[in-house]
């Protein structure tokens, strides 16, 4: 065995079916791992053995009889020594709700009946090596805890402290490195020119720590990333980093999350709260779909950016905040100025410094060293060697225009490792979706399947085909696909939820 490979001989799996053929399948297959298996006929049975066999991972039955493999799950759950047990749904369905419902209830993923040998061994591994991975950063958490305790005890002496805060700062640093990592740092591997000048850009404002910065750009092409290199690359870095989405910001309650609120102030309001802008007191305040924030806020955040004060609803006093303030959006501002759902004036107190960031498909280059390091990145966290990415691969991928940009090639990556099983990655892994003849990503019609000739004379039916068809040219973003329609995107999602609910009924 590979020195760098995790052990995992001796795991704890628990095999949940009522058909013993089925059982004698996944033994057969399992056992020469050296995995230690327990077998249960029913989920009664599988409830009662879980407690005492504390299993690693459970593989689950979805169909048996008296109680199904949802509901085992969901009881499973509401233990608390059992709730980051993964659990791996086994199933002859292939329906999509079935596999949502899998995971609503607790499951972590699911392998199709009649099983595949290399597939359920690769699964297997993988989330037992997840799950070993979870223990130890638990453990390392409660030992980094116990030294921090230790750390405020020596405070009382001078020499001491001094020393500690030396070696506090060090690991701070060390965890600054690992949060920009765990973000997604990798985005920026690309030797482009326009990368280039962006992480030029990006370490002239990392010494410009006051500086209010405005980042502009495509979904997925790593706005946030920037906004944490900005902060953690600056002398704000041992200051919180607070990320607000403010199209999740609405109602009565707007001004109370970001201004914070005194006791009393309204209902409800049993004790003073802060808002965002104290709690990024010394650090970075990062408004993602800054296009998204009601008017009447816009007013307020601009005097707050101005002032540098915040007045707490309910507050009589001012209070001084000292926050870097990082803005990011995915719409057109200046068409949001014309139509006057933006503040200009706020517009150019925020754009201190634009950055320009390019989809995927402006910088071709980067693509192949991209999809290189996503392929080495994820294959170590899967645990497994570092397969090769085929050059008809690679050409694949260079010539897909990636709708959803960086993070769409780093999901394509992860699966194709998971289907490659540890092999090569060749074209067939990749399922990139149908691009045109000069690669080119289709329109909204050719990816809902109506055209506007199309559109059925029923009301209702033609709003969900407008609402299909705005969703598709907005990769998703139901405020975008709001505004093209314009309607409140609250309505967006009140008729996906009716819609969901009306597939889910029998």
């Amino acid at each position: 065995m590979n020195s760098n490979e995790m052990d995992l001989t001796h795991s704890k799996v628990l095999l949940v079916d009522d058909q013993r053929e089925n059982v004698d399948v996944l033994v057969g297959i399992l056992k020469p791992k050296g995995y230690d298996i327990r077998v249960a006929l029913s989920g009664a049975v599988a409830l009662d053995l879980a407690q005492r066999f504390s299993p690693d991972l459970i593989l689950l039955d979805v169909m048996m009889p008296d109680m199904d493999g949802f509901e085992m799950c969901r009881q499973l759950k509401t233990d608390p020594s059992m709730h980051d047990t993964p659990v791996i749904f086994l199933t002859a369905l292939s329906e999509l709700k079935n596999v949502v419902e899998g995971f609503r209830s607790g499951g972590v993923d699911y392998i199709s009946k009649p099983f595949r040998d290399e597939e359920l061994l690769m699964r297997v591994s993988t989330h037992l090596k997840l799950r070993r991975a979870l223990k130890e950063v638990e453990t390392q958490n409660e030992m980094l805890k116990a030294e921090i305790a230790r750390s405020e005890a020596l405070t009382k002496e001078r020499d001491q402290l001094s020393e500690e805060r030396d070696q506090l700062a060090g690991r701070m640093s060390m965890i600054s490195d690992e949060e920009v990592k765990r973000w997604g740092i990798a985005g920026f591997v690309g030797q482009s020119a326009i990368l280039r000048q962006i992480l030029g850009d990006v370490e002239r404002l990392q010494q410009a720590g006051s500086t209010s910065v405005l980042i502009t750009g495509e979904s997925g092409t790593g706005k946030e990333l920037i906004a944490r290199a900005l902060h953690f690359g600056s002398d704000r870095a041992s200051g919180p980093f607070m990320p607000v989405n403010c199209s999740s910001v609405t109602g009565d309650l707007a001004d109370s999350l970001f201004f914070g609120h005194k006791k009393g102030a309204f209902t409800g309001a049993d004790q003073d709260r802060q808002g965002y802008f104290e709690l990024a007191h010394g650090g970075t305040l990062f408004l993602d779909e800054i296009a998204d924030m009601p008017l009447h806020l816009q007013a307020k955040l601009l005097r707050a950016l101005e002032e540098r004060v915040v007045l707490p609803v309910g507050g009589a006093r001012e209070i001084a905040v000292d926050v870097r303030v990082v803005a990011a959006t995915n719409a057109d501002l200046s068409t949001e100025i014309d139509t006057g759902r933006f503040r200009q004036d706020l517009y150019f107190r925020l754009a201190g410094f634009p950055v320009q960031v390019p989809p995927l498909r402006e910088r071709r280059e980067d693509i192949p060293l991209l999809a290189k390091h996503f392929v080495s990145s994820i294959a170590l966290e899967m645990g497994i060697d570092t397969p090769d990415i085929t050059d008809s691969a690679l050409s694949a991928l260079a010539t897909y225009d990636f709708p959803g940009n960086v993070r769409e090639l780093k999901n394509a990556i992860e699966r194709a490792l998971i289907e490659s099983g540890g092999r090569a990655i060749e074209p067939k892994h990749l399922h990139l979706s149908v691009v045109g003849e000069a690669g080119s990503t289709p329109s909204s019609d050719v990816l809902t399947g109506i055209s506007v000739d199309d559109l059925p004379l029923n009301m209702e039916q033609a709003e969900w085909a407008l609402i299909k068809r705005a969703m598709a040219q907005t990769n998703g973003n139901v405020a975008r696909a709001a505004r093209l329609l314009g309607i409140n995107r609250m309505k967006i999602y009140r008729r996906l939820a009716a819609e969901e609910e009306a597939s889910d009924m029998p």
